[in-house]
């Protein structure tokens, strides 16, 4: 399957306010991200935005750096133009997640429903490597999935869902898992949706910690 053309199709024949995973204010997200900032984070990539309003958010926090990823362009245009003006306040990035080896370093790695699409072993592998080579040593990766009895499916694709320790288990050794919680999603069209927050704290190796 063509991912990008696959989820460019659906952001070409629905608004923003009808994709299921759509949020007015991603109050969630923000909560983990302002307590990130004020543990002294300052950059932060966004995996999977999209045409998700956490970018119109971030434009007016203390960040020196921004950036949203999205494997679908036509996601991307539709946030900019939503931005107007301060859209070059953010760099965006067009590519897949699980194909792009370097998009530069960060304090804080946010993803809303991006990982539980990943069913191939091979895919969750590639995405936690450029995680890790991502976030910056102390950094946070914030990561929000379907809750292990969540929804088997979405927008015509099987999803992976997680209970807090296997999400663990899948991020692997140099990530430390700080919290996680259940929250209840309602979508557009009123049903509800379980998910699992979860922060983590990327560990620094013996090997970058003689490199530093």
């Amino acid at each position: 399957m063509d991912v990008s053309r696959y989820w460019d199709d659906i952001y070409r024949t629905r608004s923003p306010q009808e994709v299921s995973w759509y949020e007015p204010v991603p109050e969630m997200s923000l909560s983990r991200i302002r307590a990130a900032l004020a543990g002294g984070a300052r950059s932060l990539v966004d995996i999977g935005g999209g045409t998700s309003r956490l970018v119109d958010h971030l434009v007016r926090m203390h960040l020196s750096r921004m950036a949203v990823l999205d494997v679908a362009e036509t996601s991307l245009d539709v946030a900019k133009q939503r931005l107007g003006d301060r859209r070059d306040r953010v760099e965006w990035i067009a590519a897949d997640v699980t194909k792009v080896r370097d998009i530069g370093r960060f304090g804080i790695w946010h993803d809303r429903a991006v990982f539980h699409f990943l069913t191939d072993p091979a895919d969750r592998a590639s995405y936690v490597e450029l995680c890790e080579r991502t976030v910056l040593p102390g950094g946070l990766a914030i990561v929000a999935t379907f809750a292990h009895d969540g929804p088997e499916t979405c927008s015509g694709l099987p999803v992976h869902r997680y209970a807090a320790d296997e999400l663990a288990e899948q991020c692997g050794r140099r990530f430390e898992l700080i919290d996680s919680e259940r929250h209840m999603h309602t979508t557009p069209r009123g049903a509800h949706q379980p998910f699992l927050y979860a922060s983590f704290r990327r560990l620094t190796d013996d090997r970058e910690l003689v490199s530093a």
